[in-house]
């Protein structure tokens, strides 16, 4: 499994905005085959900024999988305007997991 992720530092006062553009957009990327599933977050501190991790199979399951598809192209048109500065994403290989303990 390999783990994106990226900061998004949503223009302020877009936030509701960009989570309703989000919530058409998660639609196109769970379709893509070697989507396992992601997570958006606000951030507390700094209400206009998100992590968006998202699991794939692969690396070449988000690109060129996802980035080379038309359904890409739908999602930059939904969110990628919504972006100041444009996000850095990265991908990470799983090293350790430690889950949360059964009640008792």
């Amino acid at each position: 499994m390999i783990l994106e992720h990226a900061l998004l530092p949503v223009s302020p006062g877009r936030e509701e905005e960009f989570e309703r553009a989000f919530a058409e957009a998660r639609t196109l990327i769970a379709a893509m085959p070697g989507f396992r599933g992601l997570r958006l977050s606000r951030s507390i501190e700094t209400p206009n900024e998100y992590l968006l991790l998202v699991e794939w199979t692969s690396v070449e399951a988000h690109d060129p999988g996802f980035r080379g598809s038309p359904e890409y192209l739908r999602w930059r048109e939904l969110l990628h305007h919504f972006y100041e500065p444009f996000p850095v994403v990265e991908h990470f290989a799983q090293v350790c997991v430690v889950a949360d303990p059964l009640p008792n």
